[in-house]
Order: C-alpha cells, then sequence, then structure tokens
C-alpha cells in the first residue's frame, strides 16, 4: 500500500537534507515560474527553508528522481546565481584547449571541475566534441573559502547551460533559455569613410552590413562607386533579453542608398507564389538579378577587362576578365544558377571553375586555392553558393580571383555589362506587398523617416513584426 503523503511542519524545516529541499524547490519552481530560481539557487547550499518560501506546509508525493523528469528552468543567467559571497570569473575557450583546462585555469579544482562539466555531459545539455574556440565560460566561487559553486555557459544565443553545486556536492546540471524580445531598429546616416564604419558608428552589427552589401551588390560597386557625402539607411530587426542586451540579430526589413552612383531603396518580401524572401523596389521589382557583377565579398579590383601589359609574360594582349584581389581563402560565389561544367586544373588558370547559366551565359573562375563543398562536373549550383576560395593556382603573381563572364561564347566585361533584372510583381502579388512596404514605412515613420503620409493608408496598425 502506498504512504500517504507527509505534511512538512516549519518545526522540520531545518532537518531537511539538500536532496529532498532540492525536490520540493524545483516543484515550486515548476508552479511558480522562474521568481524563484534565485532564492533556490541560493538557498539549495543551506540544506533548508528560506525566509522567501511561506508556505505552511509542503506535500510530497513523489521519488527524488522525479527531479531529473522535470521541465526545463526559463530563468536569466544572472538571477539564477548565488548573489551573496560569490566571485565569478570569466574564460575564454582557446583553440587545442579543453573547458576542464579553462576552468583550471580560473581556479577550479580538478575535480570539481570535471564533476560539473559532467553533469552537463550526462544530461546532453553540452556536447565536448562541438565546442569551438572563443565560447564564454563563467565560473563562480565562494568567496570565503573559493570552492566552485557553480558553472554557466551559453552555446547558443538564446540557450545557456547551468550547472550549481549541491550541498551535498552533487552538481545539479538545467538549460537556461533567455526570451527573446523582437524590435525593430533604424540606422539613417552620411557616408564619411565606409558604410561599414559608419553602420558600426550607428550601432548595428557585422550581420546588418553584410545583409546591406548583399541586397545592393547588383547595382553598385562598394570599393569604387561610394564616396563620402552619400546617404544610407537600414531598418532591421533585433532581439534582446530583458534588460535589452542584443540576443541575436534579426532580417533587414528596408535598406536605401542615396548618393552620386545610386538612389535606391528595397523592402523585404516573400512573394506568396514562390515562399522565398526578396527585397523589391517600392514599384515591385526585385533587386536581384540574373548574374552577380562581383561574386566576392571584400575584394579590390585589380586589373580590370581590356587589353593590358601581361605581368607574367610581358606581352600585351586582350585580358579577358576582371580580377580581384583578396586574401588567400577568401570564399567565391557562383554569379547566378546555373550546371558546373568543368571543375579542375587548366592552365595558366589553375584551379578552375566554369558555370553554365540560361540564354547563352556563362561564368568562369580561375587561380582557386581549392573547390567548394561537393563542387564537380555535372553538379547545380544556385546564385550565392560557395563554388572555390581564392588562391594563386597557375600563371598568377598572386592570390586573386579572376572572373569571366561569356554570351554565347563570347567574353563581355561583366563590370559594365547590363545584366537581364529580376521579376517584377503584378496583379494581386503586386498588391499584397504593397501592404507590407505600408508596414514597414509605418515602421520606419515611427522612428524618425520622413514618409508621405498617403503611403501608408494600407498599413495596418496592429503589425508586429
Amino acid at each position: 500500500m502506498q504512504e500517504s503523503p507527509k505534511k512538512i511542519s516549519r518545526k522540520d524545516r531545518g532537518r531537511l537534507n539538500g536532496g529532498l529541499f532540492s525536490a520540493i524547490a524545483m516543484v515550486a519552481l515548476t508552479v511558480s515560474g522562474a521568481g524563484l530560481a534565485s532564492w533556490y539557487l541560493e538557498t539549495a547550499d543551506q540544506g533548508q527553508f528560506g525566509g522567501v518560501f511561506e508556505a505552511e506546509a509542503t506535500t510530497l508525493s513523489f521519488s527524488a528522481e522525479t527531479v531529473a523528469t522535470l521541465p526545463n528552468l526559463e530563468v536569466d543567467f544572472q538571477d539564477a546565481l548565488p548573489a551573496k559571497t560569490v566571485v565569478r570569473k570569466i574564460g575564454t575557450l582557446r583553440r587545442n584547449s579543453t573547458l576542464n583546462a579553462t576552468l583550471e585555469k580560473l581556479g577550479a579544482e580538478r575535480t570539481e571541475a570535471a564533476t560539473a562539466l559532467q553533469s552537463l555531459y550526462d544530461k546532453d545539455l553540452l556536447d565536448p566534441r562541438r565546442l569551438r574556440a572563443g565560447l564564454k565560460i563563467e565560473a563562480h566561487f565562494d568567496e570565503m573559502n573559493g570552492q566552485l559553486v557553480a558553472i554557466s555557459l551559453r552555446d547558443a544565443p538564446e540557450r545557456g547551460v547551468l550547472s550549481k553545486r549541491l550541498s551535498d556536492g552533487r552538481f545539479f546540471a538545467t538549460d537556461l533559455n533567455v526570451q527573446a524580445i523582437p524590435t525593430v531598429r533604424r540606422i539613417a546616416t552620411q557616408i564619411e569613410s565606409s558604410i561599414y564604419q559608419a553602420a558600426l558608428n550607428d550601432g548595428a552589427l557585422d550581420q546588418q552590413v553584410a545583409d546591406f552589401a548583399d541586397i545592393f551588390a547588383y547595382d553598385i560597386d562598394f570599393q569604387r562607386e561610394i564616396h563620402p557625402g552619400d546617404e544610407f539607411e537600414i531598418v532591421y530587426e533585433t532581439f534582446v533579453d530583458e534588460r535589452g542586451n542584443s540576443v541575436r540579430s534579426g532580417e533587414v526589413l528596408y535598406a536605401a542608398l542615396n548618393g552620386r552612383a545610386l538612389n535606391k531603396g528595397f523592402y523585404r518580401h516573400t512573394p506568396e507564389d514562390t515562399g522565398t524572401p526578396d527585397y523589391f523596389t517600392d514599384e515591385g521589382k526585385s533587386a536581384t538579378r540574373f548574374l552577380m557583377r562581383t561574386p566576392i565579398n571584400g575584394a579590390r579590383l585589380s586589373s580590370r577587362f581590356g587589353r593590358r601589359r601581361h605581368p607574367i609574360s610581358g606581352y600585351t594582349r586582350m585580358h579577358k576578365g576582371t580580377d580581384f584581389a583578396a586574401p588567400r581563402g577568401t570564399p567565391i560565389f557562383a554569379a547566378g544558377n546555373g550546371v558546373v561544367e568543368r571543375a579542375s586544373r587548366y592552365g595558366g588558370y589553375g584551379h578552375y571553375v566554369r558555370i553554365q547559366h540560361a540564354n547563352g551565359y556563362e561564368t568562369a573562375y580561375a587561380h582557386l586555392s581549392r573547390y567548394g563543398p561537393r563542387i564537380r562536373k555535372g553538379r547545380r549550383v544556385r546564385q550565392g553558393d560557395v563554388i572555390g576560395y581564392v588562391g594563386s593556382t597557375g600563371a598568377s603573381t598572386g592570390p586573386h580571383l579572376h572572373y569571366e563572364v561569356l554570351v554565347n561564347g563570347r567574353h563581355v566585361n561583366a563590370m559594365t555589362l547590363r545584366l537581364p533584372t529580376g521579376r517584377t510583381l503584378e496583379g494581386d502579388l503586386l498588391e499584397a506587398f504593397q501592404t507590407r512596404r505600408a508596414e514597414i514605412d509605418s515602421l520606419r515613420l515611427a522612428q524618425g523617416a520622413e514618409i508621405e503620409v498617403a503611403a501608408l493608408e494600407t498599413a495596418e496598425t496592429t503589425f508586429t513584426p
């Protein structure tokens, strides 16, 4: 016969051991939410109930093993750790090192470090085989005796893990889910030296700058067509925690450039017929073109299309492509959708890839250090796929990409070629885009952008990014 649950009086609280207390506190957490998490972790060391928990009695009707099956706690890193007499030290996982070694350098005793980490491994909260250099780990020590109290680390933007010492010396492991709150930010400023520096100065991250460059990759050469005094705007999603700290970046909703070479803006929209996000002008014309003019990021144009004196042979002859100088190993992208015609060494071109596109277009990429994943003859690729990496193979004086575009077998200048445009939305698809455009303009207006009110008539006032 199952024994009837017993009630615990105030008188008996001080006699409870750490394991029993942990089980009770865990039940309180699953019912009451994260508010008691800090109290639970602070008082677990004492092996007794603290003054925060004022219930007259608590009923237990489960075994201690049940604790392992309870839901994960949704608590914040700092709130989940003891607030008193605890010293926090932060370490970084270095290349060819281990978390154990990192904790020992922070001052943890070898056995305690191993025990704390093992509690995370046993619950599959952490995979030691997938840890990367640069990972931050926090170690918390008792200020009085230097004993390891807890370790915590965040292995994903919205997820962290915690291992906390209990009164009996064991470590209890759990994952910590960070609440990500969506918000929208807007940057609008003038360029002094570069878009990258101007955007960072206004609070953007590398990801927003990279996305901005991708959106305009078909329209402008950022190395040669951006000038001081040009203006740009970026409206983007970001996710923050309850303290307002950035957890992860979202998508760029709107990007605009107003300068000498270009005056254009693009809105992010996902057409219903394809389900694929793209960027469109206010008239519904896609930013995406048939081919990319520069299938590499951050490169310097080192040699143009046309007749030139060859740097190795010394003869003056036709240079049938465009050269982009870049560090060895820089990724090279497929300029458009197509099929790989060749991926092998090709005389003075060294490691070489040629792709056949629609309508008689071909692109070629030479002097590669190596090929991209699974790139071989007959392989179908999509625009933006990595097809190789910058090198200096073949007849080359240094690491660079030699890029060629051919139309019906004839070499043409990729920098001046008028490329076929992307799609233009029509009918119901255009109407859906116009509604989305108005929603984004409402967000821009709320953050200081100057927009004609008439353009916002179809905006939904309840729109949430």
